[in-house]
């Protein structure tokens, strides 16, 4: 079924105004890894994970789940879970080139921040559920849907004045047992956020130019 789209009216000059000040606004967007231990409200957590659920996706199948926590013990185990996993990437087997390109953003093994930020949110994807029909539904570009859902998750923490980290350790399977997901899901990133803490420092980088990533064909 069809419904009419109520466009909102568009002022072009505003529009304009808009484009630049959010420029402006997310050329301040850093990753941040040391997190202040000031918790802002879970609402406001709550709301930009709304705005990430409003994504497009495939045949709308919207195969995304999230799970937001706050329980220092939990997040005390997917620390250590995860530094597992990260001694193993960088000594116990270490991939050199990849260690080699991560130098100048300053990484290694141990991951405080899984701990010290006042929220963390897992995203899980699925390429399938099981309707009430006990029928098989196929989640059509469902890597590509929870990217663009993960995208928008991280522009409404932003705009809320949220700082966050993203972080994807070489194997997340043990997040599924841990957190007690179904085998059909699977992790695909967790992203840390709070608020930066007053001496965060980060790495010395800049970003491609317009011209650098745009190729125009008038």
């Amino acid at each position: 079924m069809l419904r009419t789209f109520n466009r909102p009216h568009f002022q072009e000059e505003q529009s304009h105004q808009i484009s630049q000040e959010l420029v402006t606004i997310f050329e301040k967007r850093r990753t941040i890894r040391e997190f202040s231990q000031q918790k802002p409200a879970s609402s406001i957590i709550k709301n930009a994970i709304k705005v990430a659920s409003l994504a497009p996706s495939g045949a709308n199948a919207q195969p995304w789940d999230f799970a937001l926590i706050e329980n220092k013990a939990l997040k005390e185990e997917i620390r250590r879970l995860s530094e597992i996993e990260e001694n193993q990437f960088y000594h116990s087997n270490p991939n050199e080139k990849w260690i080699n390109d991560l130098k100048h953003l300053h990484t290694d093994e141990k991951k405080q921040f899984l701990t010290d930020a006042p929220y963390l949110i897992v995203i899980f994807y699925s390429h399938f559920h099981i309707d009430e029909n006990e029928q098989k539904k196929t989640h059509y570009y469902a890597k590509e849907s929870v990217g663009l859902s993960t995208g928008m998750l991280l522009s409404a923490l932003h705009l809320s004045g949220l700082n966050t980290l993203t972080y994807t350790p070489k194997r997340m399977q043990f997040l599924n047992q841990l957190l007690e997901r179904p085998k059909t899901q699977r992790a695909f990133m967790i992203i840390a956020t709070g608020l930066a803490s007053g001496d965060a420092r980060v790495p010395s980088i800049n970003k491609k130019t317009i011209d650098e990533v745009v190729s125009y064909y008038k």
